[in-house]
């Protein structure tokens, strides 16, 4: 399930950067994938995540508060830029709902992420009834 609902607050699933269905890159950040492409596939995800989340509610007009984002960065030993790679999604996020998308983060290493894939993102939403 790509989401569920407590009251006002809407869980979304972790999403992965597909585009059309398929990962543009795979394999992880500091070794076969660069922070830059990392935080494009942040963007990715965070769109895909969006998707759900407006599949929930019906329309992102409805979001008061994006509260918080979980990013999964596939790492190579030794990487330590998780934060600039979530980047992407944060930035996103604050682009399109401005102080409504100011929130906190986590951003973690992961030895290895669903298919492959570069970047994962979870969030949690506060949405009007």
């Amino acid at each position: 399930m790509p989401t569920t609902r407590a009251g006002s607050l809407v869980f979304v699933s972790g999403s992965l950067p597909r585009v059309s269905g398929e990962l543009r890159v795979t394999g992880k950040l500091g070794r076969e994938v660069t922070v830059e492409q990392g935080y494009q596939e942040a963007r990715q995800a965070i769109v895909n995540a969006l998707g759900s989340l407006r599949a929930e509610i019906g329309s992102l007009d409805r979001v008061r508060k994006v509260l918080r984002v979980e990013g999964h960065v596939a790492s190579a030993e030794g990487f330590t830029q998780q934060p600039q790679v979530i980047n992407g999604a944060s930035d996103l996020l604050n682009e399109i709902f401005g102080e409504r998308g100011l929130h906190t983060r986590l951003a973690l290493g992961a030895a290895e992420l669903p298919l492959g894939a570069a970047v994962e993102i979870a969030m949690v939403v506060d949405v009007e009834p």
